[in-house]
């Protein structure tokens, strides 16, 4: 019998794919509600609907440039410059992506050899740890902890630093918690890595959602010798299910991660390309048209999270209300414990690292009516 491979021993299938599993075979009363994946539901602007049915209807159907088509690259380096005063050479320093997670991939495996470490956030993105796993390296998990506003310690970081690590990855704005990073903690951030010969890489995709101050690790003195950056139009421009994310950075390392991607791919659909370009485009109005519907949407959460006697910090930011259970009360129980009984699927902190342990993550991307109907439940089931 062929067996599977040694690199996928220390690796899980994913969370939600394994939860929704179970929640699509559930016998309920009620429709069940889900409160857990960042996937949005609302729609991108008309003129990129527009946009992509006028390109499918080109009849470009052939194979894509793996360095994506020239369109899409000078949008996203216009982004940049716009958005986040970030100059960026669209011929050298910008590579579309099917999404970031592929970027997380392609990234790992072009700069790690097995047995390197790698400053991995707990809690944070899970994968982050499951791709080091499965390139064979090292995770090497930082704390972030609530007491120091799920930032990084940087004692404790000069400490890894002993080990050697040859990438570190953040994010922020910080998934699960909300959490933003100063321009100064960023900056520390760059001069450790300076230091140390850490390859930086920051996952930014939450930047524009309810947050009045964007930030690109790439705006920092310095980031650009020792710094990568993720982003994903995934969030800011509702396309999750499209697949348009982007890693920036000078030439060298873009040219490592291409050689990974232009075997791994056969470049992105032309006219989901073109459709990208035109969402890149957009004005002020559609931020705040954006994150008006999500301080809707937050606000609801709030006080579903009141009914459920969890506590929350009302400055966090992102696509996600990070709450904290009354202490002594496991995450995952009391997850299943709000499935079963009000048929709300909420995520538990603890799938994100022990760090996570006691907490709880909503996810804004449910209509009015659906979190109404969530609080109706909470407070008469």
């Amino acid at each position: 019998m062929i067996k599977e491979a040694k690199r996928l021993a220390s690796v899980q299938e994913y969370y939600f794919s394994k939860k929704l599993q179970e929640i699509a075979t559930m016998k309920t009363d009620l429709p069940i509600i889900s409160l857990g994946i960042g996937s949005p539901d609302l729609q991108p602007d008309p003129k990129v609907i527009n946009t992509l049915i006028e390109a499918a209807q080109e009849g470009v159907n052939g194979y894509q440039s793996y360095r994506g088509i020239a369109a899409l690259r000078e949008a996203m380096s216009r982004f940049y410059k716009n958005q986040l005063n970030v100059s960026l050479d669209l011929e050298t320093e910008v590579l579309p992506l099917a999404g970031s997670k592929e970027g997380i991939l392609h990234i790992s495996m072009a700069f790690l050899n097995e047995g390197d470490t790698v400053l991995i956030p707990n809690p944070g993105y899970p994968t982050y740890s499951s791709v080091t796993e499965l390139v064979q390296a090292q995770p090497l998990f930082y704390d972030l902890k609530e007491g120091n506003n799920w930032l990084p310690d940087f004692d404790q970081l000069e400490k890894l630093a002993e080990q050697k690590p040859k990438i570190m990855w953040i994010n922020y704005p910080h998934m699960p918690t909300g959490a933003k990073a100063s321009k100064e903690v960023l900056t520390q951030l760059v001069d450790f890595a300076q230091r140390h010969g850490i390859l930086l890489i920051n996952d930014n995709p939450y930047s524009f959602i309810l947050n009045d101050e964007p930030t690109s690790m790439l705006s920092i003195e310095g980031a650009k010798e020792v710094a990568i950056e993720l982003n994903s139009l995934s969030k800011t421009f509702n396309i999750a299910g499209w697949r348009v994310g982007m890693v920036l950075g000078k030439k060298v390392w873009i040219d490592a991660i291409l050689k990974v991607k232009s075997n791994m791919d056969s470049g992105m659909n032309y006219a989901v390309q073109k459709a990208a370009a035109k969402a890149l485009e957009a004005n002020q109005e559609w931020y705040a048209s954006l994150n008006k519907v999500y301080e809707q949407r937050r606000a609801i959460i709030w006080e579903i999270a009141d009914e459920l006697g969890v506590t929350y910090d009302k400055k966090a930011v992102g696509l996600f209300v990070w709450a904290k259970l009354p202490t002594g009360i496991d995450d995952k129980a009391f997850v299943d414990k709000v499935l079963y009984k009000h048929f709300v699927f909420i995520t538990p902190g603890s799938i994100f690292g022990d760090n996570g342990k006691g907490f709880i993550r909503f996810s804004l991307c449910s209509s009015i009516p659906q979190l109404n109907e969530v609080k109706k439940r909470i407070q008469t089931i």
